[in-house]
């Protein structure tokens, strides 16, 4: 794939990921991980060598200090591009990703939740912020509930998954 928007290769790998049905941003993520890696070496990336895909997986790790998901997504794209687009399997692509790292997350009592919320003026905001926070959602998937995702009757929430994989979660009655 080389930087031009129109090249074969590039367009070869869309049409790769549009047929196994990822996501638009997938596919703009994993596209923008393939050029990253022809602008690293200056050269198309199907010109590239197993040693060559090890030391780029080494300087976004050990130079640019890239976070493990953002290097994680660019060894799927990149894998993606040789495995599907190519058809050329590389061993390197399946030990390079880093281990996952186990942080316990910040657990908030209920009284700084109380207080937070309360701090918020906008009582549709605080509406909203309330029930991500008792659904234990993600924010994004919460920014997207509409009135027609609360099932009031039965106390629970619709959650619009990826891939069309939906979910219910409980609703406390004090949310509702």
């Amino acid at each position: 794939m080389t930087t031009k928007p129109g090249s074969p290769l590039r367009q070869r790998m869309l049409e790769d990921m549009q047929l196994r049905g990822l996501s638009a941003r997938t596919q703009e993520a994993y596209s923008r991980a393939v050029s990253q890696l022809a602008q690293h070496y200056h050269r198309r990336p199907d010109h590239l060598g197993d040693e060559e895909l090890r030391q780029y997986f080494l300087y976004l790790t050990n130079v640019k200090k890239q976070a493990r998901p953002t290097v994680t997504i660019a060894l799927c794209g990149i894998k993606f591009f040789y495995e599907q687009t190519l058809k050329q399997p590389w061993p390197t692509l399946r030990f390079v990703r880093a281990p996952r790292e186990h942080k316990l997350p910040v657990v908030l009592s209920r009284k700084e939740v109380r207080h937070i919320l309360s701090l918020v003026r906008i009582p549709g905001y605080r509406a909203c912020l309330t029930t991500i926070y008792a659904g234990g959602l993600r924010l994004q998937k919460g920014t997207h509930l509409q009135v027609a995702d609360v099932d009031s009757a039965r106390l629970l929430l619709h959650i619009h998954g990826k891939r069309k994989q939906d979910r219910y979660v409980p609703l406390p009655q004090s949310t509702l």
